[in-house]
């Protein structure tokens, strides 16, 4: 996980220092980490486990934007305030570290600058990956889309080799985030399953037995 890491970023002699200004908090599965607009005093680094990202509609209702896992951001606002929600899905450990410290560290330590505007590209590609999700795609084509966006950024993808991921996130949480019922998304999974292009040993962990049959099923409609 290291390499996801801010961490990779600075030389192990180094690591003391950045250890100086760290803190590590624990949270419980479905404990929230922040709301949206509390103050933005710290930025966070996920050690361990997987959280969820959501924003309050004006209805009341909230949209899951995306879930993290070991190694990803969160915090990395440039407003006063937290500009979405976060929650543990599951037991996550979290690095903290306050923004006015942070902002020394990338005066400091250049390679942590590049390391961190790295990260900011990969979350802007990754909300790119959303709103295509979210667009014109048939709930088959998210479904699968989604599972093979968790593929690439769980594993070195080589060909059609099997694949397993896990998904620690509820059919719920899928739903909210492709823009989808519950009922479709658990449909879509057993449909998937009957085609043979996954596979389901249990309800947290989905196979994908062939990642370029399931690229392809996944443009083909």
């Amino acid at each position: 996980m290291r390499h996801r890491a801010m961490c990779a970023a600075v030389d192990f002699e180094r690591l003391g220092e950045l250890e100086k200004i760290v803190s590590h908090r624990q949270f419980a599965p479905g404990q929230l980490i922040f709301e949206e607009s509390d103050p933005a005093d710290y930025v966070f680094n996920v050690s361990n486990g997987d959280v969820r990202l959501y924003k309050l509609l004006a209805d009341g209702r909230r949209q899951i934007t995306g879930f993290l896992r070991p190694g990803d951001f969160l915090g990395l606002v440039k407003q006063e305030a937290y500009a979405y929600g976060a929650e543990a899905i599951d037991a996550v450990e979290l690095c903290c570290m306050r923004i006015v410290d942070l902002e020394r560290l990338l005066r400091e330590l250049p390679a942590v600058r590049d390391r961190l505007l790295d990260m900011s590209r990969d979350e802007l590609a990754a909300a790119q990956e959303q709103m295509l999700l979210l667009g014109r795609k048939s709930a088959r084509e998210k479904v699968l889309s989604f599972l093979l966006m968790r593929a690439r950024n769980e594993h070195d993808l080589d060909g059609g080799e099997a694949v397993t991921l896990d998904l620690p996130m509820s059919r719920s949480d899928i739903a909210d985030y492709l823009g989808l019922t519950i009922e479709t998304v658990s449909r879509t999974f057993t449909s998937l399953k009957e085609e043979g292009l996954i596979d389901l040993p249990s309800a947290q962990h989905v196979v994908l037995p062939d990642i370029d049959a399931a690229e392809a099923a996944a443009s083909a409609d």
